[in-house]
């Protein structure tokens, strides 16, 4: 079986859930996955949740379905890797975008 990779992007000012920015099987997932580390973007597995994602299209925002599991990893990557709530980095975003203005 091939490993498969999906890569997802979430901005809740732009919107309503996280998206599906990458997918792909084989050399593919492989390229993703390399991008990713030299990205410093953390990596997760769950077969399950990126088997249901693969259905998904790329552009195309994640289903009611996937919610919970995609939050859990969410909150994860904000506690374990950013070491900020998400209410903290969407604050430090908005005041960029205000000094930017």
């Amino acid at each position: 079986m091939k490993k498969k990779a999906v890569a997802l992007a979430y901005s809740k000012s732009e919107k309503n859930a996280p998206e599906v920015v990458a997918k792909g099987k084989g050399y593919l997932a492989e390229k993703i996955i390399e991008l990713a580390k030299k990205s410093n973007i953390p990596i997760l597995q769950n077969k399950e949740l990126v088997d249901a994602l693969f259905e998904v299209k790329v552009g195309e925002e994640i289903p009611e379905n996937v919610y919970r599991a995609v939050a859990a990893i969410l909150v994860y990557v904000y506690k374990n890797f950013l070491n900020k709530s998400p209410e903290e980095i969407l604050e430090k975003k908005e005041s960029l975008k205000k000094e930017e203005s």
